[in-house]
């Protein structure tokens, strides 16, 4: 039995990670689906000191107060940020990082540094709102529904997307232990039209290994092809650091 952590990306929440859950579970897994301080139904937590260290410490609090060793830890997205960050922090509790479409960082930089469209969407269509300036509005994403296209798919996350604190795509990612961060095994699982666009120096070590892996879907894969991204996430289901280093 392994335990798979699920982290999401901007204005998402744990519930985007329901499809893909069921089915690691079915399996016979362990599965968090922590949502982020803020968004989703956490959401009445918003407040104008949010930033990419809150969620980091979010992540690691679940991993510290739920004793979870040996975690296969996924982000998606801005979640590639908190993913790096946490396992920076807690590199003994990991087992596996896994980028799913995901923002791939290095020490010092931040999501807007990494992507231009975030960095051009964050500026345009921030407001505030109660003192906290607010980005990635429903509706006004750069990329429309995320990828999504099935109807029902759109009409069941649409009430579920929820404003992201600027602050957290603009603020630096600081790395302390980066010597151990990175020689825990990396997984990424891309979005076909995303790859060329992908710094191969950053998945160097996962595509020696063979595990970079991409389906040919929207950005919210996890919502386009649950399966998809399930069956990939299963084949790391008995990875150890010694077997997959």
């Amino acid at each position: 039995m392994a335990t798979y952590v699920l982290v999401h990306g901007g204005a998402h929440g744990g519930w985007c990670y329901q499809p893909v859950a069921r089915l690691l579970r079915q399996a016979g897994h362990d599965v968090y689906t922590p949502t982020l301080t803020g968004v989703g139904e956490r959401s009445h937590l918003l407040n104008a000191d949010i930033d990419l260290d809150v969620h980091i410490n979010d992540i690691v609090q679940v991993l510290t107060y739920e004793d979870l060793r040996e975690v296969i830890l996924v982000g998606h997205s801005y979640g590639g940020m908190v993913i790096t960050g946490a396992a920076d922090r807690i590199t003994d509790r990991i087992g596996h990082l896994v980028y799913l479409d995901a923002a791939t960082p290095i020490n010092g930089e931040s999501l807007s540094d990494i992507s231009a469209t975030l960095a051009a969407t964050a500026r345009d269509n921030a407001r505030v709102i109660d003192g906290v300036e607010l980005t990635l509005f429903p509706g006004t994403e750069p990329m429309p529904h995320y990828g999504v296209t099935d109807p029902d798919t759109i009409a069941w996350m649409t009430p579920r997307l929820t404003p992201h604190p600027v602050r957290c795509f603009t603020a630096p990612l600081r790395l302390t232990n980066e010597a151990a961060l990175w020689e825990i095994p990396q997984t990424h699982i891309l979005c076909t039209a995303t790859l060329p666009h992908r710094d191969p120096a950053r998945m160097a070590k996962a595509g020696a290994a063979g595990r970079v892996w991409d389906i040919d879907t929207g950005h919210d894969l996890m919502l386009t092809e649950p399966k998809a991204v399930a069956d990939l996430l299963l084949r790391l289901s008995g990875s150890q650091k010694a077997t997959l280093a």
